[in-house]
């Protein structure tokens, strides 16, 4: 059945169609007049122009779930172009963990793809903030875990999810940006709201969000058994394991498995099921504790 996003909602996609961002990145103008912008998308001149259009330059706020090239850049001009202030949680670097910010300063753990790195917001927001414009409110959420900056908005009877919960495919978790433990911490806050309808980063609109949500925990829990079962067999690097693991993925996509894998080999370290001889890097080789 076809999901139907709300009427005072406006989707305009942006034309940034990849095999990470499905027809293009979701930016929502909420009305009525000012209009609060959410995910204002890449730096695109014709994707500003069609966002000045929507709103007639009549732009109450400007909200970012997370500072990745293809939600945070057009944050900037927009805001010049129409007053409006960039409301967000933070930099690039806000979010992560304690022990994620240190495997970022050591800097050999890889990842960084697709970091807006110039991204500052005017207003910081706080997990569980409320914000409020002429009758437009919205409960920000902290859900760390595909990005440590990330943030989901309630509003009236849905959710904007950003990168967090998709329907056309799953999360990258790419650390030290990303947070495999975080992402399930944050998927289980999403779970215990009420609200159903999930209004996504990219592609459309998520009836059953819970549910989806679920699903995408299971398919992190079916992975891990994946991950250890290969362990089982021999050790291996992240990069080793996806091409174990992922046999039949499109060798483009392969980069962002091995990615992924690393986020789970980094959790299960962490929870005492794996260990590598070395100081943990991109190239680390995991194998299993005995139990």
């Amino acid at each position: 059945m076809a999901v139907k996003t709300p009427a005072h909602i406006k989707v305009i996609v942006a034309p940034n169609p990849s095999p990470m961002t499905a027809s293009g990145t979701n930016t929502y103008v909420i009305g009525p007049a000012p209009f609060v912008v959410l995910d204002p998308g890449p730096k695109i001149d014709s994707h500003l122009t069609a966002i000045l259009e929507a709103t007639n330059h009549d732009v109450a706020a400007i909200l970012v779930t997370h500072s990745h090239l293809d939600h945070s850049p057009l944050a900037k001009p927009l805001s010049k172009a129409t007053g409006a202030k960039v409301f967000a949680f933070g930099n690039s670097f806000a979010g992560r963990s304690e022990r994620m910010a240190k495997f970022a300063t050591q800097g050999n753990l890889g990842g960084g793809e697709g970091v807006d790195p110039e991204f500052e917001p005017d207003i910081t927001v706080q997990d569980g903030q409320i914000l409020t414009w002429q009758a437009k409110t919205f409960e920000a959420m902290w859900t760390p875990g595909h990005f440590g900056n990330h943030l989901c908005f309630a509003h009236e009877n849905c959710i904007f999810c950003g990168d967090h919960v998709m329907a056309w495919s799953t999360s990258l978790v790419s650390p030290p940006d990303g947070d495999l433990g975080a992402f399930m911490r944050s998927c289980q806050k999403l779970i215990a709201r009420p609200e159903q309808l999930y209004l996504p980063g990219h592609g459309d609109p998520i009836i059953d969000g819970p549910g989806r949500t679920r699903w995408l925990m299971q398919h992190r829990q079916d992975r891990e058994k994946q991950v250890l079962a290969e362990l089982e067999k021999s050790p291996g690097n992240s990069h080793q394991l996806a091409v174990r693991i992922y046999a039949d993925l499109n060798p483009a996509l392969r980069p962002a498995a091995s990615r992924n894998v690393l986020a789970h080999l980094l959790d299960l370290e962490e929870r005492g099921r794996v260990e590598t001889q070395t100081q943990i890097h991109s190239e680390s080789v995991f194998r299993l504790i005995e139990k």
